[in-house]
């Protein structure tokens, strides 16, 4: 039965009045007794993305459902209405329907599910039988220095006598102020708990000399969540199974491989079809690859009849080694006519690729026949073709892509199992300086033959004397040697725990051994939640190496998010922002499914900010077609697309969604209700949206929030998670830089968030405030000292300046070890406090703009005369000031130094998230350069100090860019 919605769709009302409607109008047909109840039945719709969707929460409205066809199809529930329901929400929610994965015939995916399905219902049994208390520090855990050994009282008396605390009452606008002392030693009086002693937010407030804000809630209102939620569980914790829905045919997709053969008018081609093929561990290959090839014409598209030898013993094969096969064609030119007019045509076409693994995820030889879709690429050389590094996921847009069929043959009657840990271990038999100097070297450096055997022979002094030498001693095994390997395996198990920060290293793509990467594992359960917050962006993108979808690594990330709703958050836009990527698109899901399984009262929370998302995106597509439409017209285009942008953020619809969420920046900040007025779009491409929140708890005081849509943020999103890892580590070493390292989320495909620094301005508009003349701006280095003098005076003057050379300092440092590019006056921005900053980060690790062939950016960090300047408060001649500036920038940078191994491990770990400028190692060997790598301490300090003189002496080169980006800017107001 459907039921056309024209006449409906303008009331945008929900989907229960629909299904009464229709009800009320079946009773007069004479089948209807034969309907049941209502409640068994649910509408259907064609999505937007043109498939089936069942829209069992009947609480969505249509305008958010959007469907494609303006009807409804009526269906029989086939389950019960919980499942069903939490079903729809969970594929609402990840951006995927289940009915896709149920309809995919693969039996891994199926036995994933099925296990994870079993872990949530007992995780959620868990949650049922915690305590408040337990569930309340689950769901709103404190964030806490990760190394706090200093009690937070310290320091407090050299506060402002006049520095408070702000208590607030909820449900109330009351609020009173206390003595920031006397509040925090009652508060330490009544609750001895150590938390607050190391409370993020609470230090943070300290060192700004602003007031904390604290919240008091009433018991009961605590306790009405937790019985909410524990209700919530209730509903679909003792859940039936059921039969799968029956699968959807397959979507069509636009092709991504293109031909193979090309045509052209004047020349007619012999084709040699060739296959090369590798087995690798790793980016090792484990031997000689294989080549084989036939003849054929353009119009066959067949390769068959060969096969592919190695040299290699099945008994020698890792568990983790990969088949990966690159499909070509080389092209000899026949015969050509007379014309000349003929477009150049490579040797080398398109290269089909396409990876997996010899043993499946059982540990099982693959045998028999297997069908694989490849996936395209464009290499410039021939022994690039293999992509060991790439996914061993087939590619699920079948339709156009390249399709190779393979037959493992069989060598036994019985399948051939990778035998267990326990009958490898027991089938094996069981220069110190030199030794040292190549474990003190950095990831990037190459072993060659003779030092990894020596590793080799002296593994048991690594296990002994260099237990952090481990990645070296695994680089240095056979892989092609079952015995090498059995004694490795068996020398693990007794190999004591890395660190954690160590331990990332052994997730990289190097490290595929399946008994590694538990092992690293394991190392990492020592992790703080604070410290797993700080790497979860690689973890993330170190699932792309697993080979299969139950993993230690999965079951790692799965338990501590469903531990730690905050971790939990971040981990859920981690997945969900990538999930239009055909490589990870299935794994993710599966992950993101789990997740929610196990974490139910989570989903509603999540599923708001998802809808929110959802209605940004679509104010700014109205932008955009204002803006197009109106191009004639400045004017005229900046009245009505904001008009029309107040009109749409005013309607109910947009209001109710986009008020009372949790924001997807920081899960601990609420966002009540949006400020319209105060909301506008940024004048550049992609016109990001300006949100602005008012905000109860801050006594008035506003938040905003910059929605971009068409522009990836994953890089920006990557450098300022390195700025927050070198503020840890400079407080650390006690240097505290006074960083502000701004929120910045990817939340789907080229889409995200930023978060807007209160009470900041950028460089540029304080210096064309200052001048009459855009030109001049940029040479008046009066305006910046004055600017803050304006917003500070006496003591708080001074503190702004210390605040201004602090900051400086760090991103001075930051921004040359990064090589972070693109410096002009509108990426710096000043605090009204003091606080400088860097925003804007699409250019890093060195990639300098430059304009016909010159490069714009000729020093290696921003270091003006006007930031010289303000240091100085206004004297002339280098002053002690200066000198201490200075020794800031060289503390920052040697601390740095000590920790490069793991600022390398960490961008290694993102290769293959598809970022412009991180592709390759090579992009990496950037930061080996900037941190001096390999030298000493010594050389590295006179190396930067070099790198300090020069960006001092070529500062007017910096002013110059500035004046032409101030008067470009000019011109376009």
């Amino acid at each position: 039965m459907m039921i056309p919605l024209q006449s409906f769709l303008k009331y945008l009302i929900s989907r229960t009045l629909y299904n009464q409607l229709l009800w009320k109008q079946a009773q007069t047909f004479p089948l209807f007794p034969a309907l049941g109840e209502m409640e068994s039945h649910m509408f259907e719709c064609v999505n937007q993305a043109a498939v089936h969707e069942e829209l069992e929460d009947e609480t969505r409205r249509l305008c958010d459902v959007r469907p494609f066809l303006p009807v409804l199809k009526l269906v029989t529930r086939n389950c019960g209405r919980a499942e069903r329901l939490l079903d729809s929400k969970i594929g609402v929610l990840i951006g995927k329907g289940l009915h896709e994965l149920d309809a995919i015939n693969d039996q891994e995916v199926k036995d994933f599910r099925c296990k994870m399905l079993r872990i949530s219902e007992e995780r959620m049994q868990q949650v049922q039988m915690m305590t408040c208390t337990e569930w309340l520090q689950a769901c709103f855990s404190p964030q806490l220095e990760p190394a706090a050994g200093t009690a937070i009282m310290d320091g407090v008396n050299d506060r402002p006598s006049d520095l408070k605390v702000i208590i607030h009452f909820d449900q109330s606008q009351v609020r009173v102020c206390y003595p920031v002392l006397e509040t925090l030693t009652t508060l330490r009086r009544l609750y001895p708990n150590p938390v607050l002693s190391c409370a993020q937010y609470i230090r943070t407030c300290l060192q700004a000399k602003e007031p904390p804000r604290l919240t008091l809630v009433h018991t009961s209102a605590v306790k009405a969540i937790f019985d909410k939620e524990i209700s919530a569980i209730g509903a679909v914790v003792s859940r039936k199974s059921s039969n799968p829905p029956l699968p959807l045919p397959p979507k069509r997709r636009v092709p991504t491989v293109g031909p193979i053969f090309n045509e052209c008018a004047s020349h007619f081609y012999v084709v040699m079809v060739q296959v090369r093929a590798g087995l690798f561990h790793g980016t090792e290959l484990l031997c000689k690859p294989a080549v084989s090839s036939e003849s054929s014409r353009r119009s066959d598209h067949t390769w068959k009849d060969s096969t592919l030898e190695f040299d290699i013993s099945v008994c020698d094969l890792p568990r983790m080694t990969r088949l990966c096969i690159a499909i070509y064609a080389v092209m000899d030119k026949v015969k050509k006519q007379k014309s000349t007019k003929n477009p150049h045509i490579n040797k080398y076409q398109t290269i089909p690729w396409v990876n997996t693994m010899v043993f499946d995820y059982k540990g099982q030889l693959k045998t028999g026949d297997i069908i694989l879709h490849c996936w395209s690429s464009f290499p410039d050389e021939l022994e690039e073709m293999l992509n060991p590094i790439g996914t061993v996921q087939t590619n699920p847009y079948t339709e156009n892509a390249t399709e190779l069929h393979i037959h493992f043959l069989e060598y036994s009657s019985h399948s051939i199992i990778f035998p267990p840990f326990d009958k490898v271990r027991h089938s094996c038999t069981m220069g110190d300086n030199q030794l040292k100097e190549i474990m003190d070297r950095d990831p990037l450096s190459q072993l060659c033959e003779n030092e990894k055997d020596l590793i080799w022979t002296l593994r048991h002094d690594c296990h002994e004397n260099f237990p952090q030498s481990l990645p070296k001693l695994l680089l240095s095994v056979k892989w092609s040697k079952h015995e090498d390997m059995a004694q490795l395996q068996a020398l693990l198990q007794i190999w004591p725990k890395l660190s954690p920060r160590a331990a990332l290293e052994l997730l990289d793509f190097n490290y595929p051994d399946q008994y590694v990467r538990e092992y690293a594992v394991r190392c990492l359960r020592d992790m703080s939640d604070e410290e797993l917050s700080q790497y979860l962006l690689q973890l993330v993108q170190v699932l792309r190496y697993e080979p299969y979808y139950d993993c230690a690594l999965t079951h790692f990330l799965l338990e501590r998010a469903q531990g730690n709703r905050r971790i939990g958050h971040f981990l859920f836009w981690h997945l969900r922002s990538e999930i239009h990527m055909p490589a990870v698109s299935v794994q993710f899901s599966l992950i993101l499914e789990a997740y929610c399984r196990g974490s139910i009262p989570h989903i509603e929370v999540l599923k708001k900010q998802v809808e929110a998302l959802s209605k940004l995106k679509s104010v700014n597509e109205l932008i955009k077609l204002g803006t197009i439409k109106n191009a004639r017209s400045k004017t005229k285009e900046a009245m009505l697309t904001k008009e029309a942008m107040m009109t749409c953020l005013r309607q109910s619809g947009y209001s109710e969604t986009l008020s009372d969420l949790h924001s997807p920046l920081n899960p601990n900040v609420l966002l009540s209700g949006i400020n319209v007025e105060k909301c506008r779009y940024m004048d550049s491409k992609m016109k990001p949206l300006w949100i602005v929140y008012n905000n109860k708890l801050l006594g008035g005081d506003t938040l905003g929030i910059i929605f971009k849509n068409g522009d990836d943020l994953r890089q920006d999103m990557l450098t300022l998670q390195i700025l927050r890892l070198m503020d840890l580590l400079w407080k650390e070493a006690n240097l505290d830089l006074r960083i502000v390292p701004y929120g910045c989320l990817a939340t789907g495909d080229r889409a995200g968030l930023i978060e807007v620094v209160s009470s900041a301005d950028t460089i540029a508009n304080i210096q064309l405030t200052s001048s009459n003349v855009a030109a001049a701006a940029a040479f008046n280095k009066d305006a910046l000292l004055n600017w803050l003098k304006e917003r500070n005076s006496g003591d708080d003057l001074d503190r702004a300046i210390e605040e201004f050379t602090l900051s400086c300092a760090g991103y001075c440092v930051a921004t040359y070890v990064l090589g972070i590019g693109d410096r002009h006056s509108d990426n710096i921005m000043v605090r009204s406090t003091g606080q400088l900053f860097h925003i804007d980060f699409g250019h890093i690790l060195g990639n300098f703009k430059s304009k016909f062939g010159i490069k714009r950016e000729r020093v290696p960090f921003i270091l003006t005369h006007d930031f010289i300047h303000v240091i100085q408060q206004g004297k002339t001649g280098y002053t002690e000031k200066f000198g201490s500036f200075r020794q800031y920038c060289e503390e920052a940078y040697l601390i740095l130094r000590k920790n490069g191994n793991l600022f390398i491990t960490l961008f290694a770990l993102m290769l293959t998230a598809g970022l412009p400028e991180l592709t390759s190692v090579k992009d990496i060997q950037y930061l080996k350069d900037s941190l001096a790598l390999g030298k000493t301490d010594d050389e590295a300090l006179k190396q930067f100090r070099q790198k300090f003189d020069e960006a001092l002496r070529e500062s007017w080169t910096t002013k110059v860019n500035w004046m032409a980006h101030n008067v470009a800017k000019d011109n376009r107001s």
